[in-house]
């Protein structure tokens, strides 16, 4: 493990200035708020290596899909999260020399982010040219509690002098993104204006027409006295600023507090949209940054009382696991239905911003157990609303009679993926989403969920695999060829396992569910399908390992030289970024969990005994290079009793970004696999599993912890699960009493009541 910043239970703390890790540090120290966030950019002009970034929540952009050759069916587009006007924007110059850290000599840098409370700090001493030393203080968050509102407080104390200092503050939509495909400009001004201590912004993405009004006020203190200022006022398109220069007492700090609201269409009419963002800010200036500070940090106190894992005895998987968990929620809050969790949250480019799989497959799990039930149906509600488009992704490929495809990647409910192998063939995408609304009911009891949106779902993807497999008179089975399972280091491949396990499962759910919604409904499958169906779900072609209970990933999967990842020299890991394609595809190492996803998935349909075998095959083959890959590891290494296996893997998911391992973390963080990370402990460690038939846990302790303490829902009644290394105790906040399985033993807990029993 190779600790980028300093250890700390609830903070991320970067106590010496190292540029090199600058890209890395503003991705790890983001901020957000649900509806915009930004990267740890300085406020001041920084001429070093850095990704500077600004993020609004549903705000996207179509840019044009490049690829060498097109090929029917391809996406048009990918579509692309925008970098969006620069709001944080505060320069400082001295006798004519602009602070610059890339350019001056630091004397104190510290940097922190207080996970607590959501607040982003930096102290830095630095001297200019002219040899005057002046301190540096900025404190900024994005507002938990008024999500259009960000703010700073930016103290300047000069050290050896007194003097003048000209403070420049201003709003710079002149932005572009670092991922564009053709260097394209995606942004057009609709207005702007600029006043003493105030400005306004108003832009409109081209094509996609969406328009965001940034607007800002900020006033200028003598300490704790409020400073009667004259700024000049400057503007030219896309930009507006307030400049003034200020005599300044050596010993005493000035502070300029900024103030900026953002707002779009996402939310507002166009016609409303400046209007809202002025007075936006207005109540903001007017109720001043130590209450807004003060509203926020209470927000983010609530959110801590029932999300918080505490870990006793390790600091690193304790600050691992808050790390996780404080991104998770800067990024998704579950405010608002139009919105989804894009892999990289607000923390940067890659990947477009948008939907994946991940979504379903790893985040629902998180907000089922933390938050109220009405999130997560909103996020699958989300994919009831695209079902439309995805019937329509799906005729694009030639399928028919209501059969739906969902996209691999998309904003809209359409496919926007610009890789042949992601887009044509890693279909298992669609099994998640069926495995989601199954995964949602078992944990809510939702019927009217299920008839009203679930199985027009459930009958769109069962349609769909009904089609894509076909019949081989060699096998006297159904087959699916050329796909890409989970595994991304193999693609088109025939029968991969866990593509035919969960198509498979999802036509069988799709039945149950058709046969138990007794009304008629215009979704339901006729008798013809259901024939149909039923005859593939008898039928389906699995690949085993011949004499053991190994399932083969692929068919072929043995002609592959059977290394182990330990085979590979440290010098060439990750073998993504060593490697060429073609050798990676001919290698036999996992990207992530492929079989072992499924067995993840529906771990109640394989015996203990597989799942240790299929484990011992698949884990030394696995390199671990796709974030969503350590955490299922965790959980089924708990499931066989492997704790120092399950440590291992925690401690590389937990620290997946903090520490950087798989050399990405510039590029944003790995947002949905932090759910993952979540999943590890609550379902690994302390083996939580919701069944149709009530709660089950099993839990285990590293003995490196001490202790461990986390609060879930279960129907809607909250509960904590305390785990030493001598007991468990199990207490029930809710109002009623709770029935469940502990390591085997049924028990019953009263409201309000605390459970206690020998850990075995």
């Amino acid at each position: 493990m190779r600790n980028l910043f300093d250890i700390d239970p609830w903070k991320i703390i970067e106590s010496k200035f190292d540029p090199s890790k600058q890209k890395q540090a503003e991705s790890i120290f983001s901020i957000g708020n649900g509806s915009f966030g930004q990267r740890a950019n300085f406020e001041e002009n920084y001429s070093g290596p850095s990704l500077q970034g600004s993020y609004i929540g549903g705000v996207y952009y179509p840019d044009k899909t490049r690829v060498g050759w097109w090929k029917n069916g391809y996406p048009e587009y990918f579509a692309k999260v925008l970098n969006s006007t620069n709001w944080i924007g505060i320069q400082i110059s001295i006798d004519g020399e602009q602070l610059d850290l890339h350019n001056q000599q630091i004397k104190h840098f510290h940097r922190e982010l207080d996970m607590k409370t959501g607040i982003l700090k930096r102290m830095v001493r630095v001297v200019f040219a002219n040899g005057k030393e002046l301190a540096i203080e900025s404190t900024r968050f994005c507002s938990m509690a008024r999500e259009e509102i960000g703010a700073i407080a930016y103290t300047v104390t000069p050290l050896n002098f007194s003097g003048n200092v000209k403070f420049t503050t201003y709003l710079d939509g002149n932005v572009t993104n670092h991922d564009a495909n053709y260097d394209e400009f995606f942004w057009l001004e609709d207005s702007r204006k600029v006043d003493l201590q105030k400005g306004i912004i108003c832009t409109r993405t081209k094509k996609t027409d969406f328009c965001v009004a940034t607007a800002m006020r900020f006033s200028f203190w003598k300490e704790k006295e409020l400073l009667t200022i004259h700024p000049n006022s400057f503007q030219r398109e896309l930009y507006v600023e307030n400049n003034f220069e200020h005599y300044l007492e050596q010993g005493i700090a000035y502070t300029l507090k900024k103030y900026v609201a953002i707002t779009s269409t996402i939310n507002h009419s166009e016609f409303e949209l400046a209007a809202k963002a002025i007075k936006r800010v207005r109540d903001a200036y007017t109720t001043g940054f130590d209450i807004l500070r003060q509203e926020h940090e209470a927000a983010w106190a609530e959110i801590w009382q029932s999300a918080d894992i505490v870990i006793d005895g390790d600091v690193a998987s304790q600050q691992g696991i808050r790390f996780n968990i404080f991104h998770l929620y800067q990024t998704y809050t579950g405010k608002n239905a139009k919105l989804n969790i894009g892999p990289k949250g607000f923390t940067g480019e890659k990947y477009g911003g948008a939907t994946y799989w991940d979504t379903e497959a790893y985040c629902l799990p998180f907000y089922l157990k933390t938050a109220d039930p009405k999130v997560a149906r909103q996020l699958l509600v989300y994919r009831y609303n695209h079902l439309d488009r995805a019937i329509e992704n799906a005729e694009k490929l030639g399928f028919k009679d209501g059969a739906a495809l969902y996209p691999m990647v998309t904003m809209n409910g359409e496919e926007c993926h610009n890789e042949w192998e992601i887009t044509f063939e890693e279909i298992h995408r669609n099994g998640a989403i069926a495995f989601g609304i199954y995964n949602y009911v078992r944990h809510t009891g939702d019927v009217e969920y299920l008839e009203t949106f679930g199985l027009p779902v459930l009958a769109g993807i069962a349609r769909f695999w009904a089609q894509r497999f076909n019949w081989s008179e060699a096998k006297q089975a159904y087959v699916m060829l050329g796909v890409t399972g989970p595994n991304e280091y193999e693609n088109n491949v025939n029968n991969n396992w866990y593509t035919n396990y969960i198509a498979r499962w999802c036509i069988s759910y799709c039945l149950q569910v058709n046969a138990k919604i007794q009304r008629s409904l215009p979704e339901k499958l006729t008798t013809r399908e259901v024939e149909q169906f039923n005859h593939i779900v008898d039928h389906v072609y699995f690949p085993v390992l011949e004499g053991t209970e190994v399932f083969l990933q692929q068919d072929g999967f043995m002609d592959k030289e059977q290394l182990s990842a330990s085979d590979i020299p440290s010098a060439q890991r990750p073998i993504n970024q060593h490697w060429s394609w073609d050798r990676i595809l001919r290698s036999i190492f996992i990207k992530q969990a492929d079989v072992l996803q499924g067995i993840y998935l529906f771990e109640d349909h394989f015996s203990l005994e597989q799942i240790k075998e299929n484990f011992d095959f698949y884990e030394p083959k696995t390199v671990h290079e796709s974030s969503l890959s350590p955490c299922v590891h965790v959980i089924l290494a708990a499931k066989i009793g492997r704790l120092d296996k399950a440590l291992e893997l925690y401690l590389r998911t937990s620290r997946l970004d903090l520490d950087d391992y798989n050399h990405e973390a510039d590029e944003g963080l790995h947002i949905t696999s932090m759910a993952g990370t979540w999943m590890s402990v609550v379902e690994g460690l302390a083996g939580v599993r919701v069944y149709e038939d009530g709660l089950a846990i099993t839990p285990q302790i590293p003995s490196a912890w001490q202790r461990y303490s986390f609060q879930i829902r279960y129907q809607n009644e909250p509960l904590i699960i305390d785990v030493s290394q001598k007991e468990i105790k199990i207490t029930n906040l809710g109002s009623k009493l709770l029935s469940c399985e502990l390591a085997g033993v049924n028990i019953e807990i009263e409201a309000n009541a605390t459970y206690q029993a020998a850990l075995k």
